[in-house]
């Protein structure tokens, strides 16, 4: 039975010139400019073509099974453990288990012998989800993404900071940004409080899953508000400003941003370099003249030209919202207790007695408290000392002096001390002589 053999395009195209060349229309050194080929291959290549014709330009080992073949016998062994042992085992699972059986194959050398077989794999995987570029919103102050970004920002010249900031949606451009210390809840509020003060009240913001913007203990914040839903600090001054909060259900939905700190932490550190820049206040002074050269750089113009910014209402006091608040209830002797401190609330404040009332209790960005009794504001001071925190303490007390006594480390009596000393009357002396003895 004779085997019928394909002459490829490029062998043609080799019978082609090598039959010119035994014409004499070209030399052999033409022939090896235009077939790319060594003047010795060609000689090759020559002799066969004269002794088998055109079949003597094909490779011997085409249609050859390859030497490194898998055996049958080992692909009936590994479709008949794939369709009975491990049937519903995927392809990786499957490899490894073919080595207890003594076969030692690759993954996709399995997955070959499988898929040549008919047989798939049970894990069926669901396509990616479609996903498509959303649109700009139309005008400037409708959506606003925040999100911040812990890197190396000073390099090695300082610690590492939390870059918070805001960009807007229709036009690109970086409405605020803050460094800090950590991401938290104090710098999200600074960061809102300069974008309502410098543009007015966006429309809503679009955020991840940060615990400034939602509590990390819901019953808590439940209790503490049970007409509202559970709500951070940021939460809260989000709701009393009518701005939505939209959560992000990955990071590539909020890419815009995503895409701003991989930009920054390659154009701002290197200024931040070139400024000599080496701690947290002169970083946040170098900001505002960078985000203006990068906005006017990369932001675009909004579809609808009229901005979307709402104004702040003539009634509405910032300093009462960008703010941490509480409610604690009146001590006898008219103090609150917040965060292990005591504070007093002086007299000629209202009425006389706050004693078991209950108030609200603001902590300002710059450290301040003060309470609230309704519209009047209640100045709350630090409180004397409690007589507790008072009293002697059991401890080593110091020798009298004018001078506090310089630091020394504690005497250790040497080994020759009296009391380090077993005296022959003594009873320990007399119970070691008896376990030695014994």
């Amino acid at each position: 039975m004779e085997t019928t053999i394909t002459v490829t395009a490029n062998e043609q195209h080799r019978a082609w010139v090598l039959t010119r060349i035994l014409k004499g229309d070209l030399s052999m050194s033409e022939g090896a400019l235009r077939l790319d080929l060594s003047i010795r291959q060609l000689w090759r290549l020559r002799v066969a073509y004269l002794r088998d014709g055109p079949a003597g330009l094909v490779h011997g080992n085409r249609g050859q099974p390859s030497a490194r073949r898998i055996g049958a016998e080992i692909r009936a062994r590994v479709l008949e453990l794939r369709q009975t042992t491990y049937a519903d085992v995927n392809d990786s699972h499957f490899t490894e288990l073919l080595e207890l059986e003594q076969i030692s194959l690759s993954r996709e050398t399995v997955r070959s012998i499988l898929r040549s077989a008919g047989i798939g794999s049970p894990r069926r995987r669901r396509a990616p989800g479609h996903r498509s570029r959303r649109p700009r919103m139309a005008a400037e102050g409708l959506l606003l993404q925040l999100d911040g970004s812990p890197h190396p920002w000073l390099e090695e010249r300082g610690p590492n900071f939390s870059l918070l900031g805001a960009i807007d949606d229709a036009t690109g451009t970086v409405v605020a940004a803050v460094f800090r210390e950590q991401e938290d809840a104090a710098g999200y509020l600074t960061l809102l409080r300069g974008i309502v003060s410098a543009k007015g009240i966006p429309g809503a913001i679009y955020r991840d899953r940060h615990g400034a913007f939602a509590p990390t203990n819901p019953t808590r914040a439940q209790e503490a508000w049970p007409d509202e839903p559970s709500l951070s600090q940021v939460g809260r001054a989000l709701v009393e400003l009518g701005i939505d909060s939209i959560v992000a259900g990955s990071p590539q939905a909020k890419g815009r941003i995503e895409r701003l700190w991989g930009t920054f932490q390659d154009r701002l550190v290197v200024e931040l370099r070139l400024a000599g820049v080496s701690d947290l206040a002169s970083a946040n002074a170098f900001l505002p003249a960078f985000l203006a050269r990068f906005n006017e750089r990369f932001g675009v113009p909004a579809a609808d030209p009229v901005p979307a910014w709402r104004a702040v209402p003539v009634e509405l006091d910032l300093a009462q919202v960008f703010v941490f608040k509480y409610v604690r209830k009146v001590a006898k002797d008219h103090t609150i207790r917040l965060a292990g401190q005591a504070l007093q609330l002086p007299r000629g404040m209202g009425p006389s007695n706050y004693a078991g009332k209950r108030v609200e209790v603001h902590v300002r960005l710059d450290g301040s408290v003060v309470a609230f009794d309704g519209r009047r504001q209640l100045v709350a001071l630090p409180a004397p000392p409690d007589p507790v925190q008072l009293r002697a303490a059991d401890v080593d007390r110091a020798r009298p002096g004018l001078l506090p006594q310089p630091a020394t480390l504690p005497w250790i009596p040497p080994p020759s001390h009296p009391w380090k000393r077993v005296r022959r009357d003594s009873k320990l002396y007399q119970r070691l002589t008896d376990s030695l003895g014994s």
